[in-house]
């Protein structure tokens, strides 16, 4: 193992990025499961080394962001009058965020990870 006696931890490591590394040649895209940390780092299957938050991205709906949802108008009838009501209104919603103990599904971008959607046990 050469430069990596007594340090097996390291070894491995090295071992699992250049598979990464091959890997990523073969396939510029990779579906994958991973976990988020107590720190909000990620670790996923094929790459078990944390990667720091702000370090990964995260699609809009488990990434805390907010969108607006419109509904159109509706008409109606009293009597022999036709009155029209408008009624439209919008509400916002705001889906639920990553947390720590997540279990999230992963999509591998070239070398950029992209958390997708949290994954749940049916």
């Amino acid at each position: 193992m050469g430069g990596f006696d007594g340090h097996p931890g390291t070894g491995k490591l090295a071992t699992v990025l250049s598979q990464r590394m091959k890997r990523e040649n073969d396939s510029p895209l990779v579906l994958d499961f991973g976990e988020i940390q107590a720190n909000y780092s990620l670790i996923t299957n094929t790459f078990p080394v944390p990667i720091p938050k702000g370090d990964y991205s995260v699609c809009r709906h488990v990434g805390s962001l907010s969108f607006t949802i419109s509904e159109g108008g509706h008409a109606g009838h009293e009597g022999q009058t036709q009155t029209y009501h408008t009624g439209g209104h919008t509400h916002t919603v705001k889906p639920p965020s990553i947390k720590p103990r997540d279990r999230v599904l992963v999509a591998w971008v070239q070398n950029e990870a992209v958390v997708v959607d949290i994954i749940e046990k049916s």
